[in-house]
């Protein structure tokens, strides 16, 4: 019987715990010992309410959750019964509040430099751990300063009541200098060449040698990378940093290892796509040098095949083995195919001002269709051409079946709209100011933002000392949901006359134009426009005969037909591809005109892009005039002219070609024109770029005369020189000098000259 009995007993201590709190609800919760966080706050950070059964796992999270608010040294429990079930009582001593910061013995960085570094401020609770990171950020601050020996302590002092002032004492010990770097251990590669990979340099006259330890640690990786990239792949760089009062001295050790070269070259588990065909996609070959680099490059070009042609699973997975007999290592692509992957549902995301049309309408992949790579890449290339968006970013979800995905477009809008206003200074304008009121991504059926259709409109207005220009322009690039653009534009725009910039006249300019255009193909386009204007010529008094005969106003009616192809990889800011445009312009009587002419244009841009993003360019223009019908000469103000910013630089402005034979060498311009240029840029930050070019042309009177020698003229004038690019918020800025090598027509030598642009579009 007694044994039923315990067993009964111990049962029941099984099922009902010892805690005579188990099954009881919390009637209270009640905080003690808080004067700065009050209960409120405090209760929104735990998880038991009153009404809830007494649980003392879920108590003991609400504990580590208080902890972590930062707010309290001590948190404990305790627990007392009433009436209504059990009162439970948080007690919490709360950590120090910040009173005062103060800093000592800083006098390179300015305290508040310091104390934005930190993240403290006055009222803040004590938290050792968050003292303990502002100490090391304010060691990072010094470091990057140079100051890399620096010591930083802090101390709490106890102020009234619950506060404390918290004081930072620093000792700088001044910006520590490399007095030496030295090599050891290299053999493959000089100690200049070493050298020049790293940033940390030894001080002397024209270099500060600052040492900073982040940096340094950056120098030990690039020597590491350049070796490895080099077929070193087992290389170990070791460092000797020896800090001394004068600074501080550095020398590496270099274990280089065995240079390493690519032997066999194997792929293997390809079924759907030609060996041929991957071995031609891949740029390394047997014999080069081996690097991870390389490898893995030669991996991703596999891949890209593959997703070329619609297997976005596929992966190429590659394997080195040192061969012991031929000291190379061999590389095998295992190559796992997948499947064709087929695109079920397109979604664009991200576009908030932006119609979904405008982008839809730029896609080269449509649902139903098979994954196609180089689509996708076009794709990219004409959202990246539209300027609408900073950045542009494809990726897929699964699909309703294994086969099929959905393709997501994301993409980050940029700003399409601008009013700038401003001034500046140009070597054909002289001092111009300007307001310009632009929306690249206009949608005129919006009325509440005006934006939205990929439509673009512009209004501005210049005046210069020489120039006044205002333009209003309307271009909408689809129209009947098609690549169809309609556009028009209506202008008054005038230049006083200056001999200084090739004009021996005053020229005033009011018309209008409309224009039609298609995009037959991704580079293949159209135009058709007709234009109309009102060209008055004046203040020709002491100028040529040939001049004053221009005086006047005339009216010109003319229609332009032009065909353009472009494969340019950015419209913005080309690295490679071809631009290549022709244009012919009939102008005459029978449109209602009083001067019969035509004009042929042509323009022939090639990119190829060099090491570090920096680009060769190379422009040719070709242009001829002819009149015809009662118009016995082609208007001076249509007529090509050359030399200066635009042209051939290291030139006055318009004066390359035909000029007046009074003395005073008035460029008169002529009906054939052709200007080359070859110029190199090269960035050195994204705002900045420097530029080295050769310019060469000529103006020819006459149809006939081109490429012909006049005589005491030459058949071609041309120029070097170098120049800057610079991005400016109100638009590029561009200086150039240049030198010219032929005398220019009126000059007894040869002189350099500056020229100046600012233009209001990127």
């Amino acid at each position: 019987m007694k044994k039923i009995v315990f067993a009964f007993i111990f049962l029941g201590l099984a099922v009902f715990p010892l805690s005579g709190y188990a099954q009881d609800v919390i009637s209270q919760i009640q905080i003690e010992g808080n004067d700065l966080v009050s209960d409120a706050k405090i209760i929104s950070e735990i998880k038991v309410k009153t009404g809830q059964p007494f649980n003392e796992d879920m108590v003991n999270e609400d504990i580590k959750n208080l902890y972590q608010t930062g707010f309290f040294q001590e948190v404990s429990t305790e627990t007392k019964k009433d009436d209504e079930g059990v009162v439970l009582i948080f007690q919490v001593e709360e950590k120090p509040v910040i009173n005062e910061i103060t800093i000592e013995g800083q006098r390179y960085i300015r305290k508040k430099h310091i104390l934005d570094e930190i993240e403290l401020s006055e009222g803040n609770f004590v938290d050792e751990y968050r003292l303990r990171q502002a100490v090391k950020k304010i060691e990072d601050l010094y470091d990057k300063k140079g100051f890399s020996q620096a010591v930083i302590n802090y101390q709490i002092i106890p102020a009234q009541g619950q506060k404390v002032d918290l004081k930072f004492t620093i000792v700088e010990k001044g910006v520590v200098k490399a007095r030496s770097v030295k090599i050891e251990g290299n053999k493959s590669f000089s100690d200049d060449r070493i050298k020049k990979l790293m940033k940390t340099r030894k001080a002397w006259l024209f270099n500060k040698g600052v040492f900073k330890d982040d940096i340094f640690k950056d120098d030990l990786k690039r020597i590491r990378g350049f070796y490895q990239h080099s077929g070193f792949t087992d290389v170990f760089v070791d460092s000797e940093v020896d800090f001394r009062k004068k600074g501080v001295y550095i020398t590496l050790t270099v274990d280089e290892g065995k240079k390493y070269h690519i032997g066999q070259i194997d792929i293997t588990g390809n079924k759907e796509i030609d060996i041929g065909e991957i071995r031609e996609k891949l740029t390394i070959s047997k014999e080069d040098i081996f690097s991870k680099e390389a490898i893995y490059q030669g991996s991703s070009q596999i891949r890209q095949l593959y997703v070329d042609k619609g297997y976005i699973f596929a992966q190429a997975e590659p394997v080195s083995v040192l061969n012991p007999d031929t000291k190379k290592i061999d590389v095998t692509y295992q190559i796992t195919e997948s499947y064709v992957a087929y695109v079920e549902d397109i979604q664009i995301k991200g576009n908030e001002k932006t119609k979904g049309e405008v982008i839809r309408r730029e896609l080269k992949v449509y649902p139903g269709q098979k994954f196609d790579g180089l689509k996708m890449r076009k794709t990219k290339q004409n959202l990246e051409n539209l300027g609408f968006f900073e950045d542009i970013r494809f990726r897929t979800e699964p699909g309703s079946e294994k086969d099929k995905v959905d393709l997501v477009v994301d993409v980050t809008e940029a700003k399409t709209g601008y009013f700038s206003f401003g001034g500046g200074y140009s070597s054909i304008e002289e001092f111009i100011g300007f307001v310009e009121l632009r929306q690249r991504n206009f949608d005129y059926q919006n009325w509440q933002t005006l934006t939205g259709a990929g439509q673009d409109l512009t209004l501005k207005a210049s005046l210069g000392t020489l120039t006044s220009r205002y333009q209003l322009s309307f271009t909408n690039p689809w129209i009947f949901d098609k690549p169809i653009s309609f556009g028009f534009d209506a202008y008054k725009k005038g230049h006083d006359q200056d001999d200084d910039v090739g004009y021996a006249y005053s020229e005033d300019i009011t018309g209008g134009a409309l224009r039609l255009g298609k995009r037959f193909t991704d580079r293949l386009s159209g135009r058709a426009a007709y234009r109309f204007e009102n060209v008055d010529i004046s203040d020709t008094e002491g100028a040529s005969q040939s001049i004053k005969d221009e005086d006047g106003s005339n009216n010109l009616s003319s229609v332009e037909f032009s065909l353009a192809y472009d494969s340019r990889d950015n419209v913005f800011s080309p690295r490679t591809g071809i631009y290549f445009s022709n244009s012919i312009q009939l102008t005459g009587s029978f449109l209602g005109g009083d001067k019969d002419f035509t004009k042929y244009n042509s323009r022939l841009s090639l990119y190829f892009p060099t090491f570090n993003d920096s680009v060769i360019e190379t422009r040719f223009r070709v242009g001829f005039a002819d009149p015809f019908s009662d118009t016995e000469d082609v208007p001076i103000y249509e007529r090509f002219f050359a030399g200066g910013a635009s042209t051939i630089r290291g030139y006055h402005e318009r004066k390359v070609g035909p000029t007046t034979e009074d003395g005073e060498y008035d460029p008169l311009g002529g009906e054939a024109l052709f200007v080359a240029n070859i110029e190199y840029t090269y960035p050195l930050a994204d705002f900045l770029k420097v530029a080295a070019f050769y310019d060469v042309g000529n103006v020819w009177k006459k149809n006939s005369d081109f490429f012909q020698t006049e005589e005491d003229r030459e058949a071609f004038y041309s120029s070097v020189g170098l120049g800057l690019r610079v991005k400016t918020p109100i638009g590029p800025v561009s200086v150039d000098y240049g030198w010219p090598l032929d005398k220019e027509p009126g000059e007894d030598g040869k002189e350099g000259r500056f020229h100046f642009s600012v233009s209001r579009g990127f």
